[in-house]
């Protein structure tokens, strides 16, 4: 299946393929090409036919060589226009049809094609737009490909082909980047090619002081114009000055656009003599209308003789569509979007404006988007101008009424965007603010995301529909998307999907997702319009549910995904058997699966290894180190490591004890010999283990205060300056603890957190050096034996990249007199049941929603001598 928009190029796609293999190009292995397209098909709805009978009747030549069997050849059916099917294709309830010669409906024998039960040797190709494509059941569908249409360069290349003077074609390209609305359109080739005529005739006219069209309102209504004024000209003699249209080409407008509006309702793109009728066209009519409006509307002959019309492109029936909505009311008072017409004053026209918002909202595959952008469009003023002479005058009202009427309808849709709307409705109704000029909300959210302020605080749905507009409409490319940048949380996860479809890469690691992500991310994966390539989950609870539930999306046809990193996501060999049952199904594209730090087991392991050895799969690279048992446990604790203090780093005063796992503040030369690694002047020590991966660890302190934290080998050791204090250089990092509360410290700068110690005196620290995090929890225990609970304190974010990281403590005093404790878990600790979350992610170099401030001294460094504060390191079991 090749889906893609209307007017991208599907159809000269095929007729591309064709050409190739009858010019014997390519495909040689192939006998028979048959084209079928469905605006023909439709033709032979309640006729019946054998598979042999349809091919005589599409193609004589096959009658005439007398071909009644297929088997031995190969054969490729192109069936073109799936969304322009009129026929039922009921897969579940045809009946299974396998002999080519007997005659049933053209409907039973398509989806028998289709689904393989007739001529199963044949191969089939189908083309369609998006919202028509769920009419093929997913497993009649062994690949999906879709037609994007054009690059950014291939539409400056475009415009570059289309005029020749290359100042035009640079003023052109100019104009379209200026518009966001535009630029994006630009994707679809008749759309590039409508732009071009317009903004040509724009310019020849630009001395006369007209605006150029900024909105795709705008740039149709340009278009209608043209369209109607050369119609004119060439069939009734019109004066190349006049500006006014005739008679006959405002009956015709007029005509055309009740057509559109009524077979734009019953989702129809392709017209036949029956549906003109109904509309009050006579077939004779449509062949005129055809010829005065040739590049709007078009007539086409099927096989003997049927004619069949259409628009030139979906847009342009959706924009006459609007046009016949809006002149309806405006000039008779008639609102063809409901069955009730108020009837009273000024908000009337509110109302009607409302209902057509209401009326799109409620299209399931968005058919009437581009129809309300546009009829919103037509409100405006200077749209109507441009029709003006077309049309005549339909602008009514003072000023003030019509200031009213927009600035109600905005409101409107902004209530709108509060409720809870799919990311497709969400994002067309920003595009509908667009074409009323009003950009307020997308400016505030632009301006909250450059500063950094926007997650600090409750965001509201409209502000989350803002962003993915945001994202989705910004110049640059989405390669990667980092959830952590914006909210690493399960909402965020759910707002943001769009972002994450149209991204090639989605990093989503650590941010605290659970299986209730997986059945989103999987309909994300297994869609055929989704351009994810990578996909990584690592360090979330997911749990062997939440992977089954991904494995039913990455298990579809549909589904192109080539890495996935499911590291540290509590999976056991019950996921492993979800995940290896996907790949049966969808062999051909995972090149890379990721299951690190999960414990698959013998079992699981050699379920997916097998996958390596399958030349069916594409998967070449599998991770399944460092996994075992403990992995299960809830991130962090899962990634627990074995670390011990290094006496050869410790200060003169500091004890080391108890295989060096305690370190004791005795205010006493410990008689250590010289090292060129130690200390000379900071109280602190460093551990010994290098970290590296993923590491976590608990310190506990008894007494005044402790700086925990994390650095680079390269800290200075000699000095009382911050280059050698951890937190007080840019090779370092820690936390400050006390029994007054908590702050951050990079490079001097200190971030105060407002979370008591609430009678806790452990931290944990958990360092992810691939997602570049370092992150510190509150560790309190338990209440009734129940397992304790971290509680998330803050987050570094880093390359970590420069060198060897370790673990490092520095041990404060200040005259306290109470014991000091440190205590780091190096093996597992209590499994802890639940993480509470205080902050969310920004990626400075530090977060918090509190104060800021530098410390311009270091102050007092502790460590008095003669006090008998003490630190411990202990393994738990």
């Amino acid at each position: 299946m090749t889906t893609g928009v209307a007017g991208i190029g599907k159809t000269i796609l095929t007729h591309k393929f064709i050409l190739d293999w009858a010019e014997e190009k390519a495909n040689q292995d192939i006998h028979f090409t048959f084209l079928l397209t469905f605006r023909e098909l439709n033709l032979l709805k309640g006729k019946e036919f054998s598979l042999v009978e349809l091919l005589h009747h599409f193609f004589i030549e096959t009658k005439e060589a007398g071909i009644r069997r297929y088997d031995g050849f190969k054969v490729v059916f192109i069936l073109d226009g799936l969304d322009e099917c009129r026929l039922p294709l009921d897969f579940q309830n045809n009946p299974i049809w396998t002999d080519v010669t007997k005659s049933t409906s053209v409907d039973v024998l398509l989806t028998n094609l289709i689904r393989g039960d007739l001529l199963p040797s044949a191969c089939i190709w189908i083309t369609t737009r998006p919202a028509a494509a769920n009419q093929i059941p997913a497993e009649c569908v062994d690949k999906v490909t879709e037609l994007r249409g054009f690059t950014d360069q291939q539409k400056e290349d475009y415009f570059r082909k289309r005029f020749r003077e290359e100042s035009l074609a640079r003023t052109i390209i100019s104009h379209v980047k200026k518009s966001r609305s535009l630029h994006i359109m630009c994707h679809i080739p008749v759309f590039c090619w409508i732009t071009a005529t317009v903004l040509e005739d724009c310019f020849k006219a630009s001395q006369l002081g007209e605006e150029m069209p900024k909105t795709v309102t705008q740039m149709y209504s340009h278009f209608l114009r043209v369209q109607s004024i050369q119609g004119d000209r060439k069939y009734h003699g019109r004066a190349e000055t006049d500006p006014n249209l005739s008679s006959e080409s405002r009956e015709i407008i007029v005509s055309l656009g009740k057509l559109a509006f009524n077979q734009l309702e019953k989702g129809h793109l392709i017209f036949y003599e029956a549906d003109l009728a109904k509309c009050g066209i006579d077939i004779r009519a449509a062949s005129v209308y055809s010829g005065v409006f040739n590049q709007i509307f078009k007539e086409e002959c099927g096989l003997y003789q049927d004619k069949m019309f259409c628009f030139v492109h979906l847009s342009i029936q959706e924009f006459l569509a609007s046009l016949h909505v809006f002149l309806s009311f405006i000039d008779y008072g008639v609102n063809l979007l409901t069955e009730e017409q108020p009837t009273y004053g000024e908000d009337k026209l509110i109302l009607f404006y409302q209902s057509a918002v209401d009326k799109a909202l409620q299209s399931e595959n968005g058919h009437l988007d581009l129809f309300l952008r546009f009829l919103l469009g037509l409100s405006l003023e200077t749209n109507q101008i441009v029709l003006g002479g077309l049309l005549g005058q339909t602008g009514r009202g003072s000023q003030d009424e019509k200031s009213v009427t927009k600035k109600k309808t905005v409101s409107y849709i902004k209530k709108k965007l509060g409720g809870n709307l799919s990311p497709e409705r969400s994002i067309n109704l920003f595009h509908c603010l667009n074409e009323l000029n009003d950009l307020s909300l997308v400016e505030e959210i632009q301006q909250s995301l450059t500063l950094g302020s926007l997650f600090k605080k409750h965001v509201s749905p409209a502000q989350w529909s803002a962003v993915v507009f945001i994202l989705l409409s910004s110049e640059e490319e989405l390669d990667v998307f980092d959830l952590n940048k914006y909210s690493a949380s399960e909402e965020g996860l759910l707002r943001l999907l769009p972002v994450i479809k149209a991204s090639k890469r989605s990093l989503l690691n650590g941010c605290h997702l659970s299986e209730t992500c997986c059945e989103a991310l999987a309909s994300v994966i297994s869609s055929y319009s989704s351009s994810l390539r990578e996909l990584d989950l690592s360090n979330n609870d997911l749990q062997d549910s939440g992977v089954k539930l991904l494995s039913a999306g990455l298990g579809s046809p549909h589904c192109t995904l080539e890495t996935l990193s499911l590291s540290g996501c509590l999976v056991t060999k019950e996921g492993c058997a979800s995940l290896a049952s996907a790949l049966s199904s969808n062999p051909s594209h995972l090149r890379e699966l990721d299951l690190s730090y999960n414990h698959p087991g013998d079992s699981g392991a050699a379920l997916l290894s097998a996958g390596l050895e399958d030349p069916r799969w594409r998967l070449d690279t599998l991770s399944v180190e460092h996994g075992g048992v403990w992995r299960l446990k809830p991130a962090p604790q899962r990634f627990a490591c074995d670390l011990t203090l290094d006496p050869n780093t410790a200060y003169r005063e500091l004890s080391l004890s108890e295989d060096n796992r305690k370190v004791t503040l005795v205010g006493e030369d410990q008689s250590y010999p010289d090292h060129p690694e130690r200390f000379d002047t900071m109280p602190q020590v460093l551990g010994r283990e290098a970290l590296t991966g993923r590491c976590y660890w608990e310190v506990e302190r008894k007494g005044w205060f402790v700086d925990i934290g994390v650095t680079y080998r390269g800290i200075t050791r000699r000095g009382e300056g911050g280059d050698s204090r951890l937190g007080w250089n840019n090779k370092s990092w820690s936390l400050v603890c006390s029994d007054d509360g908590y702050s951050a410290r990079y490079n001097g700068i200190e971030t105060y957190l407002p979370l008591p110690p609430a009678g806790s005196t452990r931290v944990g620290v958990y360092l992810d050096r691939p997602a570049g995090s370092l992150s510190f929890y509150r560790v309190s225990p338990g209440g009734g034996g129940s397992s304790d609970t971290l509680t998330h304190l803050h987050t570094f974010w880093s390359s970590f990249k420069q060198e060897d990281l370790l673990p490092g403590v520095w041990v404060g005093g200040g005259g306290a007199s109470v014991p000091q404790r440190l205590c780091v878990s190096c093996r597992h600790t209590h499994t802890h049941t639940h993480t509470t979350h205080t902050h969310t992610h920004t990626h400075t170099h530090t977060h918090t929603h509190t104060h800021t401030h530098t410390h311009k001294g270091l102050g007092e460094r502790g460590g008095a001598k003669g006090e008998g504060g003490w630190w411990r390191l202990r393994v738990r079991e």
